[in-house]
Parts: structure tokens; sequence; C-alpha cells
């Protein structure tokens, strides 16, 4: 069972429910987390037939208590991996001990080049030749865990942030579902830093 955590519009989190309905995830996404009340994802979710929730952050008294109402909410739906698709905001050691080595996150560089919420924007004002998607490992610090799957996407002369994360997006949506089905037919291991492809 795959639970994906989502803020916004959930492109990706489309891509790996219709991943898992063609079969190219062998899984099933059991549930929907978002941290906005209006964020499409929900719709996306039920469409699919997906239970999914918005947990409100601001109804918690600390970080803490948010994270462990994620985490019973993950448990009572027998969640095997954890899918961070747009998730805005940073999982503390009290999540990602709880589900360590089962959380992945895609951010659109290739880290570690322009970790952050704004890493397109970043690229572009960097005048950066090459951007990027990369989907890694969670760890207790920011775009930072071990690398799973990484491609690079060209940026052209003419880009804009919204041209250039409209390619990027197409990358994301097509190797996140291959990244979810490696990590799920175990045929990845993480040593230290680095990801090692079994090959089982």
């Amino acid at each position: 069972m795959i639970a994906v955590f989502c803020s916004g519009q959930g492109t990706n989190l489309q891509a790996i429910l219709e991943a898992a309905r063609d079969k190219r995830v062998p899984a099933r996404v059991g549930l929907v987390i978002t941290d906005q009340a209006r964020a499409k994802a929900l719709q996306r979710a039920r469409r699919f037939g997906v239970e999914a929730h918005f947990v409100n952050p601001r109804q918690f008294p600390a970080k803490a208590d948010y994270e462990r109402a994620l985490i019973k909410l993950c448990q009572v739906n027998g969640v095997v991996l954890v899918c961070l698709a747009g998730f805005m905001r940073v999982l503390s050691p009290v999540f990602v001990s709880h589900f360590s080595g089962r959380i992945l996150n895609i951010h659109p560089a290739l880290l570690p080049a322009f970790p952050g919420a704004h890493a397109v924007r970043d690229a572009l004002a960097w005048g950066a030749k090459v951007a990027g998607v990369t989907v890694h490992f969670v760890d207790e610090k920011v775009d930072h865990g071990p690398i799973l799957l990484q491609e690079a996407v060209p940026i052209a002369s003419g880009d804009t942030e919204g041209s250039l994360f409209s390619r990027i997006h197409k990358v994301e949506h097509r190797l996140y579902p291959k990244a979810i089905r490696l990590v799920l037919e175990g045929k990845v291991r993480i040593r230290g830093r680095r990801v090692v492809f079994t090959g089982r």
C-alpha cells in the first residue's frame, strides 16, 4: 500500500494513480494526504476511489503531534511506502525515523544543485544550461537523502519558468512510477549515501 502526500495540483499523484491502475506500479495507492484544504490532489484521489484526507497542521499544538497523526493514518491503512509529491512541508525526525528508508520525494532539479522550494526559478536565474528531475529517499535534511533516479532536462534559451516546468513535469510523471516500482520490487538498497541496484 502506498501513501501519497501532496499540497497542490497533484499531477505527480495522477501519474502514480494511473501507473498503479495500469499495473506499472506493483501496489495500490491506498491513502492520499494533503495539508491544504483546496488541494486539487483531493479531487484526483477521490476520482480513483482512493481515501483522501486534508489534515490541517494548524489543528495540532505542535509539529510532532501533526506528524503522529499522519503516522497513525498510514498505519491504519497498512502503508509500506510514503511518496511525497509536492508536499510543501519539511518532515521532522518524528515521521522520518518511523518510515526510515520508506519515504521517497521527487524534486525538479539535479540534486544537490538547486534544493529548496524554487528549484526551477533558481536554475533559470543562475543561468544553468541543464535542469532535471531527482527521485531520492528522504532523510532528516531538506532535499538531501540518497538519490535513486535522476534525469537531465536541457534548458532552452527562451525558457520561462512555466515552459521549463512543463517539460520537467513530463519527466517526473515517467520517472516517479519507475522509482516506486524499483523500491517495491526490492531492487534497490541504501548503503550510506548511495543507492545500489540489486537487479533482483
